[in-house]
């Protein structure tokens, strides 16, 4: 199972659109359906104030929204002090506080993640200018986050 990010599924609207590849987005419907793919409800409430015709695609299609629960809450917490966040203190070129609640969903749900957010080489050294792929690569969080265009070459599926 793999939870999808605001900004993959944002970059796959924009990028594949509906009427030029349905194969994809056929595809995508059917992974929904299998609960193959999910989306953490705050990454949904992105998506649908950014681009409501992609939230609607997702809610006609029934997508599974993972909701804030306690123990993502906890986890949550966890990242943003290993971050070395304090109170509502996020760097401009780091996380927000959707993405670190996005990262404690997949962590506690023991999914993959697909982000299309920037990847950083190694970890800055200032920790809370971490973006979402290097923040799911630390040891503590340990998550498996790709990128959408990964996510369709790791599926090994052929579009028509």
């Amino acid at each position: 199972m793999q939870a999808f990010d605001a900004s993959s599924i944002i970059h796959a609207w924009d990028n594949y659109p509906i009427i030029q590849f349905p194969g994809l987005w056929d595809w995508m419907a059917s992974q929904i359906a299998e609960k193959k793919l999910v989306m953490p409800s705050v990454a949904y409430d992105e998506v649908a104030n950014k681009i409501p015709e992609c939230g609607e695609w997702l809610r006609d299609n029934k997508i599974e929204l993972l909701a804030i629960t306690n123990p993502i809450l906890h986890e949550a917490l966890k990242i943003k002090n290993l971050l070395g966040i304090v109170g509502d203190s996020y760097h401009s070129k780091g996380v927000g506080e959707n993405d670190i609640f996005i990262i404690a969903t997949a962590s506690i749900n023991n999914t993959g993640l697909v982000s299309n957010e920037g990847r950083q080489p190694k970890l800055p050294d200032n920790l809370s200018k971490s973006k979402i792929p290097v923040i799911c690569a630390m040891s503590e969080v340990g998550v498996t986050c790709i990128n959408f265009i990964e996510f369709i070459k790791r599926s090994k599926v052929v579009f028509k």
